[in-house]
């Protein structure tokens, strides 16, 4: 990214968004960004193009975390949002995140749409930024959609007068981000006790200089934060990554050793957080409705069976989860909690994105009101794989950095038993000796469990995605393998979680599962695929 990207993007999209948005020029565009090397002038640029073309502009100065942009673009009716970030990208990177005017990240039609118009409109015209803050076309929308939000995130707060009474303290980082100072504010409202701060990742740095890799589900991104916990003695840590979009934590056990949550294991504890509180207002479970990318764990689906509300997959991303709740509230639903194993989460009905200021205070509140009962995370946890099931996740992925290595990986799983002469797919049969009873493949539109079209209820992916589904002979254990390439990076990912009664049999499951994925299926070694 540079200016003249940055010129060339904001010309095309304030183009369409004109063209295809009603009274956009007056309903206007929501403009944040992050701490990143050159996010606030990147900004200023974007708001000056909009401006240039009569268009209004709210802006959110000074350093915000994403979630705001989609706030406050549904509060304010704007017609489209761009925030500025990287996420938890390395340092060198930035982006240019655009949001519809729903609220939610751009998807089909609209990306293809911008995508062309930006391409018809790249000669960079001339932008003088110094006269922005001076422009009637442009507001200082940040105090009240602050404010605002505050009310927002403490309206997701449950709390009730035996769990305030906990007064859990936590260990909390910001990993260089901006997360600390609205969650200060948050944490002061609700009255929960101050957490404290990791000192050298609390101030917003774009180096950021203690972590190799800015994003909390890293090896040794936690490491400083655990220290500190053990040197003040608490049993949790929390993290946000550093546009504070996303949320992870770690319990510290009876044997002094910490654990990490895992994105689907914090996903299952919000889900029966939000199911219990759903349930306590007396609505109809048959409106409750929760979304989960199709990578996730399938926990919450049979969650969902057993207590008798719905559940609906989709696309990974929150371009696609949050649209898919868009959809559901339409057909009636309300969907309180969606989430992706890449530790994102999204609660209640005012950000149709992930979240990590707010999933800080669900998980904040669900400690208190556990620790009042006598219980904590952990064992929570168990008590849910007790009622629903034992699952477990392992993903990981193989390195390639040759396309058609790749695509030879993938055409071979589409024949593996060398019968597809007529066209149709010959994909595996069985895995560590389970059979596999369903096959969902989102690059050629082929879905077993869909007859007779056997087109799948997904859209397709841009990318190589075959999903798996096997069980044992007995039908008692269940494995959920996923194959997909990345979009961003040279990897072949996969996600893998096996479901039974018994956690060591699971694991000893998944372990053979990967075994066999590497060493049969992808042929790992003949094909030069490296492992991390």
């Amino acid at each position: 990214m540079n200016d003249l990207t940055i010129i060339q993007a904001s010309q095309g999209l304030c183009a369409y968004v004109l063209a295809n948005v009603s009274a956009a020029s007056d309903r206007g565009i929501v403009i944040g960004h992050d701490h990143r090397h050159n996010s606030e002038k990147w900004a200023m640029i974007t708001a000056a193009v909009f401006m240039a073309q009569n268009m209004k502009v709210h802006l959110l100065a000074g350093q915000v975390h994403t979630p705001m942009v989609p706030f406050s673009l549904k509060r304010l009716r704007a017609a489209c949002g761009v925030m500025i970030t990287a996420s938890h990208n390395q340092k060198d990177d930035n982006g240019y995140k655009v949001y519809w005017e729903n609220g939610v990240q751009i998807i089909e039609p609209h990306d293809k749409g911008i995508a062309r118009t930006i391409e018809a409109n790249l000669e960079p015209g001339s932008y003088d930024i110094s006269a922005i803050s001076t422009s009637s076309l442009c507001t200082d929308v940040t105090q009240k959609m602050r404010e605002d939000y505050l009310q927002y995130v403490k309206a997701l707060s449950c709390q009730d007068s035996e769990s305030q009474k906990a007064e859990i303290r936590v260990v909390n980082t910001s990993m260089h981000g901006v997360s600390h100072a609205i969650l200060t504010k948050v944490f002061e409202s609700l009255g929960f006790p101050a957490y404290i701060p990791v000192k050298e990742q609390e101030a917003p740095n774009p180096d950021f200089p203690t972590v190799n890799f800015p994003n909390p589900e890293e090896k040794g991104a936690l490491d400083l934060a655990m220290k500190l916990g053990d040197e003040v003695g608490v049993s949790y840590v929390l993290a946000q990554d550093p546009d504070a979009d996303r949320f992870a934590a770690a319990e510290k056990q009876r044997d002094g050793k910490w654990t990490p949550f895992t994105g689907d294991q914090l996903g299952t504890l919000f889900a029966a957080a939000v199911l219990e509180q759903y349930k306590s207002s007396g609505k109809p479970l048959s409106k409750l409705a929760m979304v989960a990318s199709t990578v996730s764990s399938k926990m919450i689906a049979a969650m969902a069976a057993s207590e008798g509300f719905r559940f609906v997959d989709c696309l990974t991303g929150f371009k696609y989860i949050g649209n898919t709740a868009l959809t559901l509230v339409s057909d009636g639903y309300e969907v309180p909690f969606g989430y992706e194993e890449a530790i994102g989460f999204m609660f209640g009905d005012e950000v149709r994105d992930k979240d990590g200021v707010a999933a800080t205070i669900v998980f904040m509140d669900l400690i208190n009101s556990l620790h009042a009962q006598g219980k904590t995370a952990s064992s929570y946890l168990q008590e849910l794989y007790q009622r629903y099931g034992y699952f477990q996740t392992s993903n990981s992925y193989f390195i390639c950095t040759e396309a058609p290595t790749i695509n030879k990986i993938f055409a071979r799983l589409r024949n593996f038993g060398g019968r597809n002469t007529t066209g149709n797919p010959d994909y595996p049969k069985e895995i560590a000796g389970l059979s596999i009873i369903q096959i969902r493949d989102l690059t050629v539109g082929y879905d077993s469990s869909n007859p007779p079209t056997y087109k799948p209820t997904l859209p397709l992916s841009s990318g190589h995605m075959i999903q798996f589904k096997a069980e044992s002979p007995a039908k008692d254990e269940e494995i959920f393998l996923t194959l997909r390439t990345s979009g961003t990076e040279p990897k072949i990912k996969y996600y893998l979680e096996g479901r039974g009664h018994d956690a060591s049999k699971v694991s000893g499951l998944l372990a053979r599962v990967v075994a066999e994925l590497g060493d049969s299926w992808l042929q790992a070694d003949s094909n030069g695929l490296g492992r991390p």
